[in-house]
């Protein structure tokens, strides 16, 4: 039954899956976004990329916290502008609720007080809907291994607001010369393996600095932990 081409079609699937098994662990992914050609653009991306999965999708925050639970995925990509509970106030729900999912704000808007209030929702990620697919998912990648990832105009804007902030000259923090040195890294837009290449060491130690930051900042995140920097005036 099925005849040849369903053969073939079976055959294509398991190849593919099998690309994606050889890649590593699967690395879910959910997508909350109220657009349906967008939604689905996307989750075709994800679903047809090693190692990624679309576990779930979403058309807005209310049907993203009833069933999201179930076999949660890794990184959820949120939009601002979605009807009923938005995407800010919908990262703080799904950062409470499921603390394991990282929440990432995919957007068109880069204004200050929307890229203020999702960083302090606990986003783990700022990115513009107009970044390549290739870039989106480096950045759930990298985000999905602990990191932080914004779009760099917004990273410009990050700085620049906690710049304009009235911080004290220094504040006790703990941090080691080499873990304040990743912070500056972090701050000029590196990514974990740029950063790792400009200090001398290895991918694996930067994420080990990384965390012993969060842990001496009292944050969750590296975006998180550079605004917290740039407040306190441990990085200029």
């Amino acid at each position: 039954m099925g005849g040849p081409l369903c053969i073939t079609l079976r055959t294509r699937r398991a190849a593919f899956v099998a690309e994606k098994q050889s890649a590593g662990p699967l690395i879910g992914v959910a997508i909350i976004e109220d657009e349906k050609e967008l939604r689905e653009g996307l989750s075709f991306l994800i679903n047809n990329t090693a190692p990624f999965e679309c576990r779930h999708v979403y058309g807005s925050m209310e049907e993203a916290l009833e069933a999201i639970g179930v076999d949660p995925p890794r990184v959820a990509l949120v939009d601002i502008g979605l009807p009923g509970i938005n995407g800010i106030d919908g990262v703080r729900i799904l950062r409470e609720r499921f603390p394991s999912i990282a929440a990432v704000v995919l957007t068109v808007f880069k204004d200050d007080d929307r890229i203020f209030r999702a960083i302090c929702a606990g986003a783990c990620g700022y990115l513009l809907k107009k970044s390549s697919p290739a870039r989106l998912l480096e950045a759930v990648k990298e985000i999905a291994e602990g990191g932080a990832v914004i779009s760099p105009e917004v990273a410009t804007r990050v700085v620049e607001l906690f710049r304009q902030s009235h911080a004290p000259a220094q504040a006790p923090s703990g941090l080691s010369p080499q873990e304040l040195r990743l912070l500056k890294l972090m701050m000029e837009g590196h990514q974990n393996k740029t950063a790792a290449a400009e200090m001398g060491i290895s991918a694996h130690t930067v994420n080990f600095h990384l965390r012993s930051i969060y842990e001496k900042l009292h944050v969750h995140s590296r975006t998180e932990a550079v605004a917290r920097a740039l407040r306190d005036g441990l990085i200029h």
